[in-house]
């Protein structure tokens, strides 16, 4: 099955043809870092990571840029806050960003370019985009973007003209000839963060980072552009809008929006204050739970973040792992022919209809099933390393089953309690003393411990 990829720009599915044979150039609008990342983040960061696994597993070479953003109006407004100067607010929370991420098991991107490391490409950018009058400076020092001069703006969302002078959410100020149009450089006082331009002292607007970054690293014409569910208006328009009219030709080709997250039906964002930190929610969930939680539904999907799906995450994980639990260590080598395994193939199937990760889990529960039915050890090997490695081409499977089902949290009974438990149990049995058995059983199942009796002994995990 050829790889299909929906694309907001058209609004459906398409076959993907790279601008170069077996290479894909991908750049996904990162982190604005003036606070710790929350599970809305992560949703993006996770969701675009499967998706580069996925792709280098079959074989692409992906140029996967993420950039930072570390110079905007809310990191100057939080800096102030903390009375502290901005560049150490921002080299503090992109060292947590790669922290949470490393947590989650995320790779770190081929390119992770900072707009305050690319100015000189922002400042020619807009420089273009005046000489071509697409962008003029105002009487205010600001430089805007003429959005009526770009006949397609607007074609990512399908919006018109008047639902833009209706929904831009911009400040319509004096000094604009349009109240759509958009700002690319804010002139600021020497005693404000800024640099040097041919419009005088400044920075620059959040929209133009990208469209310089992603030309930089990616060049004026790319393969995939991926964001979060807030970017497609305005900040994707507005990078289109400053991409074509600068280059001259299409910015990207593909265009994918990961769903957002929610909370009782609402979204989840710092703006709205309803938000959960990555580290918050590490303190209580193995981060393969949280990781399995977000892929669980189809990228584009929303997600409603609930104690209850949590728990159901950790319990869908607890049958992979408990499907590897007899195996021990195992190794690429002892994979069979996956071409020829009808469980990956639907993997791989369900991955290239639009990275459809909910199938693909699907796939793998039915190979963990084919994997416990099977008791002859030296044929369900194979089987159990094809589920393990199809587990990593998503991130997942990458803990030792036995301490992933046995890991406890903070207010969980020890791993040490619950072995001297299960050994007086057998002692109990042997004595027959059966009663004292039930009683060790029901104390263990109240402390949320699952007890695996065979003729080799007895196993444990936790609910």
């Amino acid at each position: 099955m050829t790889l299909k990829i929906y694309s907001t720009l058209s609004g459906k599915k398409e076959t993907f043809t790279p601008l170069v044979a077996g290479k894909v150039g991908f750049y996904v609008c990162g982190v604005t870092v003036y606070d710790y990342c929350h599970i809305g983040h992560a949703r993006v960061l996770v969701a675009f990571d499967v998706i580069t696994r996925y792709l280098r597993s079959q074989g692409w070479d992906v140029n996967y840029v993420r950039n930072i953003t570390d110079i905007d109006d809310k990191i100057l407004v939080r800096a102030q806050e903390n009375n502290e100067q901005y560049t150490e607010l921002t080299a503090r929370f992109i060292e947590a960003m790669h922290e949470d991420e490393a947590a989650l098991g995320i790779l770190r991107p081929s390119q992770e370019p900072r707009a305050t490391a690319h100015m000189d490409d922002i400042i020619a950018m807009i420089k273009t985009l005046v000489e071509k009058d697409y962008a003029y400076r105002a009487a205010n020092g600001d430089v805007y973007y003429r959005v009526a001069h770009f006949d397609e703006y607007g074609k990512l969302t399908n919006k018109n003209p008047d639902e833009l002078l209706a929904g831009a959410r911009v400040d319509i100020a004096s000094e604009k000839e349009d109240p759509r149009d958009f700002a690319l450089w804010k002139a600021a006082e020497q005693d404000e963060a800024g640099w040097e331009s041919p419009w005088g002292f400044g920075r620059p607007g959040w929209h133009i980072e990208c469209s310089a970054m992603s030309k930089h690293c990616l060049g004026s014409n790319f393969d995939i552009h991926g964001g979060g569910p807030d970017l497609p208006f305005p900040h994707h328009e507005n990078e289109i809008a400053q991409s074509e009219a600068a280059n001259g030709c299409q910015y990207a080709n593909y265009w994918m929006h990961a769903g957002a997250v929610r909370l009782d039906g609402e979204k989840m964002s710092k703006s709205l204050g309803n938000f959960f930190t990555i580290r918050d929610v590490l303190q209580k969930y193995h981060p393969e739970v949280v990781r399995y939680l977000l892929i669980s539904s189809h990228y584009r999907s929303p997600i409603n973040y609930s104690e209850d799906n949590l728990v159901e995450a950790k319990s869908g994980l607890d049958r992979f792992y408990g499907a590897l639990r007899r195996f021990g260590a195992l190794e690429s080598a002892e994979l069979g022919d996956l071409n020829n395994d009808p469980y990956y193939q639907r993997f791989v199937d369900s991955m290239n209809d639009d990275f459809n990760t909910r199938e693909a889990l699907a796939a793998m529960f039915e190979l963990a099933r084919a994997v416990n039915a099977e008791k002859d050890e030296p044929s369900a090997r194979p089987m159990a390393a094809a589920l393990k490695a199809m587990g990593q081409v998503l991130g997942l499977l990458n803990s030792e089953p036995e301490s992933f089902l046995q890991e406890a949290g903070s207010d969980a009974m020890p791993a040490d309690q619950v072995e001297r438990l299960i050994a007086e149990r057998a002692q109990a049995k042997a004595d027959k003393d059966f009663a004292r058995a039930d009683a060790i059983r029901d104390e263990l199942t109240t402390a949320g411990i699952v007890l695996e009796d065979s003729a080799k002994g007895t196993k444990w995990r936790r609910e």
